[in-house]
């Protein structure tokens, strides 16, 4: 059984972490092997991410007053994956949960200051990455001014 003293100083690192952080992501984590978590970790920390096991109950009293609306239902065994970025750790996570099916679940999380389900976390993680869209926009961009180019090169063959 942990002190009070512990159990302050965990409570306080969590609110540091919720208060550091743009996006927070909840995750049930029951039947993760040793190795498959230190894979998760290692992938998480290359992006910028962080990950903590918490109790349910330090957890909850750390999120008091932190977001608005309902905490979403924390059932089984919890972690938290953090990060500046806020997109970065609902889709790494995403990811993780493609790659490693049915070990993680996620829960839901905070984004824009609001607690949100897991519904909508998962839509948040489906966007792609910054790189992504800006090269989306570019080929976009892009399409129209070499459909023009092809059209006039086409009437200048028609020209005798």
């Amino acid at each position: 059984m942990l002190q009070k003293s512990k159990k302050e100083e965990i409570i306080k690192d969590l609110e540091k972490t919720i208060k550091d952080s743009e996006s927070l992501v909840f995750l049930n984590f029951h039947g993760l092997k040793v190795g498959d978590e230190t894979v998760l970790r290692r992938d998480l920390r290359k992006e910028g991410i962080g990950y903590k096991v918490s109790r349910k109950t330090l957890l909850a009293r750390a999120l008091k007053g932190k977001a608005e609306g309902e905490v979403p239902e924390l059932a089984g065994e919890v972690a938290i994956a953090y990060s500046k970025d806020e997109i970065a750790s609902p889709r790494e996570i995403f990811n993780f949960q493609k790659t490693h099916k049915g070990i993680l679940n996620i829960l839901g999380g905070i984004f824009n200051g609001k607690f949100i389900g897991a519904e909508k976390m998962m839509e948040i993680a489906t966007i792609p990455s910054r790189e992504v869209l800006l090269s989306k926009l570019a080929f976009l961009l892009k399409s129209p001014m070499a459909r023009l180019a092809i059209a006039v090169n086409e009437v200048a063959k028609l020209r005798p």
